[in-house]
């Protein structure tokens, strides 16, 4: 997509606040010349957030006002029906109304999806949007989905995941032939219940690079770029392997700096540290996408700092500018009508 792209930001949701997130946008804009922003939120208190950084009069970014705010443990139906001028929902909005291509929530999940669901529609052929999002890994990052919108899924939903997943590789991460694999409680084709074999059927059959059923371990390996799994066991792998990370970050901290000798250590050691630091901050995989909608939207964690949700505006960019939606079509178009010829 060329020419320049308009993300909505819903300002108002997340836990620190709207000055994070102006601080996040005014960073994008910068480094983005193509980029306009829609920042989407109670004027009254956008309004001198903006003017202090003084870019009240930057014509790539303007403001879209929003009187209600969704809560962060507000039940998704009581979002979507009592407040249509939320922050969440006019952000959704814009993307329906084509004025936006991409919007960024880090408010309430739940409602996120019902919103977006309800507002935006499936895309043709997908029954059910999911969660994706990068993984770190040894290659450098493993897409997966779905991280926790569907916890019961058919063979066919786990299907067109895999799909989804594909074209998102190729699109945004030039991956021609993403590699994906199907989670399992082993590799052998015997393994697992019936539903993971009837959709490792159905992916076998199709023209995707499926490589078939992976294991947990097979997330960080490399060898896979897509892992599909229902949202009840991949929000459950999410969760592991964050508290996983806090931990092993922990117990690094605590043993250089243990005894003098070790804070030494600590210190000479601190270049490869600060590497694997950086490689392993969760901060620079913030942005999961709601894919299989019918518009680009984002989802950031609720924590989100500036460097967090910087990299969801980034994310949510690359997206409107390789038209994601468009690609997970074509993509399924010509699985259908591989079946139809057979």
């Amino acid at each position: 997509m060329k020419g320049p792209v308009a993300i909505a930001v819903d300002v108002m949701s997340g836990d620190r606040g709207p000055s994070v997130v102006i601080d996040a946008a005014l960073e994008c804009l910068h480094e983005a010349p193509n980029l306009e922003l829609i920042l989407v939120g109670d004027t009254e208190v956008v309004e001198p957030l903006v003017a202090g950084h003084g870019r009240a009069d930057d014509k790539r970014l303007r403001l879209q006002h929003a009187s209600e705010v969704v809560g962060m443990d507000e039940p998704p139906q009581q979002a979507l029906r009592g407040k249509k001028d939320s922050s969440m929902r006019v952000a959704i909005n814009l993307v329906k109304e084509g004025v936006a291509q991409a919007c960024i929530s880090a408010g309430n999940t739940g409602a996120l999806m019902a919103t977006a669901r309800f507002v935006l529609k499936t895309l043709p052929g997908i029954d059910r949007p999911a969660i994706i999002s990068p993984i770190p890994a040894m290659n450098g990052h493993t897409l997966m989905l779905d991280l926790g919108a569907n916890t019961d899924c058919t063979p066919e939903h786990l299907f067109q995941f895999g799909v989804m997943g594909s074209a998102l590789a190729t699109a945004a991460y030039n991956i021609e032939q993403p590699a994906i694999g199907l989670l399992n409680v082993g590799s052998e084709e015997i393994k697992g219940n019936d539903r993971v074999k009837q959709a490792a059927q159905l992916l076998g059959d199709s023209g995707l690079n499926y490589i078939g059923f992976v294991e947990g371990n097979d997330i960080f390996s490399g060898r896979v770029d897509v892992v599909v799994s229902d949202g009840f066991v991949g929000n459950v792998a999410l969760k592991t392997i964050e508290g996983l990370a806090k931990m092993i970050g922990g117990y690094i901290r605590q043993e250089f700096t243990r005894t003098s000798f070790t804070k030494v250590l600590g210190g000479i050691s601190s270049p490869v540290l600060r590497a694997l630091k950086r490689r392993l901050d969760p901060r620079l995989y913030n942005g999961a996408s709601l894919l299989g909608l019918n518009g680009i939207v984002i989802k950031s964690h609720g924590s989100a700092d500036q460097v967090s949700f910087a990299n969801a505006i980034r994310i949510a960019t690359l997206e409107a500018e390789k038209q994601v939606p468009k690609r997970i079509t074509r993509l399924l178009e010509s699985q259908l009508a591989k079946e139809h010829h057979e």
